[in-house]
């Protein structure tokens, strides 16, 4: 693997005020696909691509992305969490796109030379980390609605704090049944770009009135509750965890199949299917809605302490963090930042 290191290093910014998604470190990893196959991956210095106005991902959305971590835990070494799913994802999501497959161990031996390169740019604060962002997309410079033949894989990194600037406040979300995410049959289950594009309107009217994110409901029925713009949903109703079932139009969430993990081996009884905004609004008036709670890899564990749906704001747990929440929040987090026994296997230490 080629290396070239930058000789104009950046300075860093405050670790204390870092927000989310808004620094870059030095470096970035690059791969590249053409006649056929992939080429070797390069680490070079973190720089603006060169493409013509006619590439294909800016007309045609041929684009997937990933999200991860990497932390720093009490010893100081450097870990990832559950890296080998996102990359699974990634090319699930490939194919969805209609675009290569990529040899995961080749990329992730890749990033972990990357992140070796960025060691400094890890925050070792609990909250903190350095985020991941593993990005394909179609580079032909052509005009025409078929897939490309040319592709670039390319990973960056970003040291982050919370997700939301409230931290780990409840947040507020607004049921969307006006417009939808995604359908079954489409792209839902895929992290791709046009998903997250076709979000944004809701996403900006329901900042407006107040609320953090949208709830997305089914595209058929407009009654099952899907997933949030960036995290999973979970509902503690009564004795039960219950989550959406993925059903071809949800993204399955690595936070999400972690959160159930962990709970499951709690004792928790975690069902995972369809439900509706009816059982949702019955269960809070009938007081058998005691949490509600969102999972995700950028913001981990988000109590969701309002949902506002036709008009209404239903309060969860009078806007407080629940027990379920607490548990996975400190449970995940501890694993993540090796304050907690690893007995599942999802850390891996890269120095």
């Amino acid at each position: 693997m080629k290396i070239t290191l930058t000789k104009n290093p950046k300075v860093k910014p405050d670790f204390s005020k870092l927000g989310f998604g808004k620094y870059f470190t030095d470096h970035m990893m690059v791969m590249d696909y053409a006649d056929g196959k992939w080429g070797e991956p390069e680490i070079i210095p973190f720089e603006d691509f060169n493409l013509s106005p006619a590439t294909t991902c800016l007309h045609y959305a041929q684009g997937i992305f990933e999200g991860a971590k990497a932390y720093k835990d009490a010893d100081g070494n450097i870990t990832v969490f559950r890296i080998d799913e996102n990359f699974k994802r990634m090319n699930r999501s490939a194919e969805r796109l209609c675009m290569p497959t990529f040899d995961a161990e080749i990329a992730k031996e890749a990033l972990f030379e990357l992140i070796r390169i960025e060691k400094d740019w890890i925050p070792a604060e609990d909250g903190k980390a350095l985020y991941i962002r593993p990005t394909m997309i179609g580079i032909d410079p052509v005009l025409g609605v078929h897939a490309s033949h040319t592709y670039r894989l390319y990973i960056i990194l970003s040291p982050v704090g919370a997700y939301y600037a409230h931290g780990l406040e409840p947040t507020k979300i607004m049921v969307e049944d006006k417009f939808v995410r995604a359908s079954i049959g489409g792209t839902g289950e895929a992290k791709c770009m046009g998903n997250y594009a076709a979000s944004l309107l809701a996403g900006e009217m329901a900042v407006k009135k107040g609320y953090d994110q949208v709830m997305w409901l089914d595209a058929k029925e407009m009654k099952y509750v899907e997933e949030v713009g960036a995290m999973n949903m979970f509902f503690v109703i009564g004795d039960e965890v219950v989550t959406p079932a993925l059903v071809g139009s949800i993204l399955p969430g690595i936070t999400r199949k972690s959160s159930i993990e962990l709970l499951r081996d709690h004792g928790y009884k975690v069902v995972e299917r369809r439900i509706s905004m009816d059982e949702i609004v019955e269960a809070y008036n009938n007081g058998a809605l005691k949490e509600a709670f969102g999972t995700g890899t950028a913001a981990v564990v988000s109590p969701v302490g309002v949902i506002a749906y036709k008009g209404v704001d239903m309060n969860i747990n009078n806007g407080k963090m629940g027990d379920i929440t607490k548990y996975l929040y400190d449970n995940l987090t501890g694993i993540q930042y090796g304050k907690k026994e690893d007995k599942y296997g999802w850390i891996t230490k890269i120095n």
